[in-house]
């Protein structure tokens, strides 16, 4: 594939939202002369290792001095991993070195040295490490130091003259101290090591830094989190836990500085997992509980601080900040960041209750003259990228997809890259953990494809894992109809205005009176205006099949019709149930001038019966292979008459990696054809079907479409242009008046998926399709 190579100031409470699309989507002419970051290259770290089905991530990430070779940390192989970027757009993984423990930090000393942080504690009461220093061309271990504790983060300085390795001899979150669970002081208590980088690395000597008694909360015991060092030689130091921060003279070791990170009053944001986004919520007196640190250094050389506000023991404020070294609040993203998470699509409704989008990783670079800080979103999966003025103050300008569970973010600005490495792995062939290259270069932003505009409160419209799609049939603009899945706990009709690059979400209708469970994966808009959804039921029927007729102005169900009686005792007397969770994925209005119209419904998979009685409806008729039929069904419904009827579907093949081929849409083309959505169940590198198959109505006169009477456009190219890891799901496709061809991906509600939603114009329908 193309894509992948083998106290605080309160926060305002619509801070960053104007009320206008186009302030969460990319820009149109800023300072930085209409630049943007563009991805160019996804590399999956299971390429470094012997066996794919082993789990392997990458944390932290760092770069030689000259920019082109990247070193990551793998805890879960506990080794260091190695990529060449000499060419960003086709790196090379060659290899990993074991360094004998979880590695938990890794900086790099010019163009020679790896230093790796390595945690070798036995249990969280007898915490130890060890610093290893690897020769990166020969990957092998030259010196090895003993640290005295349980390392986290680490940072050579700019000139290499030290490196800083904070020890953070970590919590055990599971017992109660003083009424708190995980609460402190548990000791050991954490410190700063110091190394002096002078001679051989054998002899390097290494000074301990004190940092207890500064912090309000447990001062006794510091729980040190995160370090950066900038060109003075003073190091930044997170003590999360403890919310509060101290800088460290490295030259003397002394604390010059220290001061509580405060707390944020937090409004408009969702605290409450309840299936829905709402930013209807306010949280009072947020400890920021700041993770990562970095250094902003002004066009006039002095420095501010930036901290991502992850969270930890007492909560976290659900965004970043700008401190001066003295402690002095200069900028609070507030509630900013939670909704550039919900206007993208990336906003993870299921850690409403815990952190939110949770902001982990902060990252400044000079490009040029022009000044970036980058903020990693952990559950959201995206990098938020922000333009810093000259006193260091940031205006968002793009969000980046990232790999899942981004840990680690790296600026490299000599050579225009920024890198992200993501810690979350699905072996053997699921969503592979991945380091991402992007490349700062002249144009618009190519992501977001999708953004949301505001609602009727001035905040942006909740939306994610899209499943279906339609467009509106007397829409003279490219205005579409969208639904979400069971991901959410209530369904919700959107509207997609898809003349605008990236296209906007402006309007959601909320579905009410429904009875039974709704699981929307398709939708069409019947002649009368009312829109039909189709919704996928479970294998015990428990959560049946279900079309759903919907008033457009209220979204009242009118009516709910389900599969026939004799169709439901089948399913029922079925005695192999794999696919029967695998049902309606779609639906399309078929006209019928002289008697109204009827509904087409896309079965995702085949259903094998295992009785006599339903011989005539078994998607495995002879029996081949139980677990998967070879052909699924498309289902005809009368809304006059209340009659279903159906027709066999011919799937192709299976391919090595995947478990099954199913459908996942289908829509009316113009003429009378129909798109069908074919596609397999894998992702990224293992991926070999995403096909639009287009089908003439009358190919199934005979009961049956079968494969010689597809036509077939592969999706497959236009998904690698994102230069990202494949989703498994493009799910909704709409064609409009003018025969325009918009294609959406689902991205699983940002859960197990990044929350990457891939919105695609491939077309006019009539250019499309060849026969095969």
């Amino acid at each position: 594939m193309s894509a992948t190579v083998h106290a605080g100031q309160k926060a305002n409470d619509n801070r960053g939202y104007n009320g206008h699309h186009d302030r969460y989507s990319h820009d149109r002419g800023h300072s930085s002369k209409n630049m943007s970051f563009q991805r160019i290259a996804t590399v999956p770290n299971y390429v470094n290792n012997d066996e794919i089905g082993d789990s392997t991530v990458s944390e932290i990430i760092a770069a030689t001095k000259d920019g082109k070779t990247l070193v990551y940390t793998d805890a879960s192989t506990e080794s260091v991993g190695f990529i060449h970027i000499s060419n960003p757009r086709q790196p090379v993984s060659f290899g990993t070195l074991n360094v004998g423990g979880e590695p938990t930090s890794v900086d790099i000393l010019g163009n020679q040295f790896a230093l790796v942080a390595v945690n070798t504690s036995p249990d969280l009461l007898a915490p130890s490490g060890q610093l290893h220093v690897v020769d990166i061309a020969q990957r092998n271990i030259v010196a090895t130091h003993e640290l005295g504790g349980q390392p986290d983060s680490l940072k050579v300085s700019p000139d290499g003259k030290y490196a800083a390795i904070v020890i953070e001899n970590e919590r055990d979150e599971d017992i109660e101290v003083n009424g708190e669970e995980g609460g402190l002081p548990q000791l050991p208590a954490g410190f700063l090591l110091i190394v002096d980088i002078d001679g051989k690395p054998a002899d390097w000597n290494i000074r301990q830094v004190d940092l207890s008694g500064l912090s309000l909360y447990a001062p006794a015991d510091p729980e040190p989190e995160f370090v950066d060092i900038n060109a003075n030689n003073e190091a930044a130091v997170s003590l999360q836990e403890n919310n509060h921060l101290a800088i460290v003279d490295l030259a003397t070791g002394a604390v010059t500085s220290h001061f509580s990170m405060g707390t944020v009053d937090l409004y408009n944001v969702d605290n409450n997992e309840d299936g829905l986004i709402s930013l209807t919520d306010s949280i009072a007196g947020v400890p920021r509980e700041p993770d990562a640190i970095s250094w902003i250094e002004l066009p006039d050389g002095s420095y501010r601080i930036a901290t991502a506000n992850e969270g930890d023991l007492f909560g976290g404020s659900r965004g970043f900040s700008v401190f001066d070294r003295q402690g002095s609040i200069v900028y609070d993203s507030g509630n900013e960041f939670e909704k550039i998470a919900v206007a993208h699509g990336h906003y993870p409704e299921d850690r409403s209750e815990n952190k939110g989008a949770e902001p982990e990783s902060v990252e400044f670079g000079r490009y040029g003259r022009t000044d970036y800080l980058f903020v990693g979103s952990e559950r959201g999966s995206f990098v938020a990228v922000y333009e810093l003025n000259k006193k260091g103050e940031p205006s968002f300008r793009q969000v980046l997809p990232a790999p899942l569970g981004p840990e680690g973010v790296l600026a490299i600005p000599d050579r225009g890259l920024l890198i992200a490495s993501g810690e979350e792995d699905d072996p053997p062939y699921g969503v592979r953990s991945s380091v991402m290259i992007y490349e700062l270069q002249r144009g618009k932003a190519d992501y977001p494809q999708l953004v949301s505009g505001p609602n009727a409160e001035g905040l942006p419209i909740g939306w994610s894992a899209l499943s279906g799609m339609v467009a509106k049939p007397w829409s003279r603009k490219n205005e579409l109809l969208a639904v979400w899945d069971s991901y959410y706990s209530e369904g919700r009709v959107f509207t997609i205005d898809a003349s605008q690059e990236p296209a906007v979400i402006t309007n959601e209708l909320p579905i009410v009176g429904n009875t039974v469970d709704m699981d929307s994966e398709g939708i069409a808009v019947a002649p009368d205006g009312t829109y039909w959804i189709a919704s996928e039921g479970n294998a015990t029927d428990t959560r049946p099949n279900t079309l759903f007729q919907v008033d457009p102005q209220t979204g009242l169900v009118i009516r709910e019709v389900g599969l026939p009686e004799n169709i439901l005792a089948c399913r029922a007397a079925s005695t192999t149930r794999g696919t029967l969770g695998s049902g309606f994925e779609g639906v399309a209005v078929k006209r019928e001038w002289w008697r109204g119209y009827k509904l087409l419904v896309a079965q995702q998979r085949g259903w094998n019966y295992t009785t006599p009685e339903c011989e005539a409806l078994d998607d495995d008729p002879d029996g081949l292979d139980p677990a998967e039929p070879a052909q699924t069904r498309i289902w005809i419904f009368d809304p006059r008459t209340g009659e279903w009827d159906h027709i066999a579907y011919e799937l192709e093949d299976i391919g090595e990696n995947a478990s099954w081929v199913g459908l996942s849409e289908i829509t009316q083309v113009g003429d009378g054809s129909y798109l069908i959505i074919e596609r397999d169940n894998r992702t990224g590198d293992f991926t070999e079907l995403k096909t639009l198959v287009r089908v003439p109505l009358r190919a199934a006169y005979d009961g049956v479409i079968e494969k010689h009477e597809k036509a077939v456009f592969d999706l497959l190219p236009a998904m690698q242009r994102s230069n990202g890891w494949i989703t498994d799901k493009p799910e909704g496709v709409a064609v409009t008046r003018n025969g325009q061809v918009f294609l959406v991906t689902d991205n699983d509600g940002v859960e197990d998926w990044s929350g990457e939603t891939s919105f695609l114009n491939l077309g006019r329908v009539w250019k499309l399709f060849k026969r095969r």
